[in-house]
């Protein structure tokens, strides 16, 4: 089973995949920046660069019982993500 969620700061596309086989991995504008396997629940850091050249960091929270729940933030203010999958 994959689950995805899609989001975006300023110019820059967060994506966030959790797979039973593969683990949890974060993109940033399609690079791999963190991957993780945990039968829990996850935590992906990773970073971007802002609009005015300044590189904010980003951190991402996967968990639940029944349902995998992904929480983003960037620079410690959550940023609002699409499930899609």
């Amino acid at each position: 089973m994959k689950s995805e969620w899609i989001g975006t700061f300023e110019n820059s596309e967060i994506r966030i995949n959790n797979t039973w086989f593969n683990g949890e991995m974060l993109f940033v504008n399609g690079e791999l920046q963190d991957k993780r396997y945990g039968f829990a629940g996850s935590n992906l850091t990773g970073h971007l660069i802002n609009k005015n050249g300044e590189r904010k960091n980003i951190k991402v929270n996967l968990g639940g019982s029944f349902k995998i729940n992904c929480i983003v933030f960037v620079d410690d203010k959550e940023l609002s993500v699409e499930k899609i999958k």
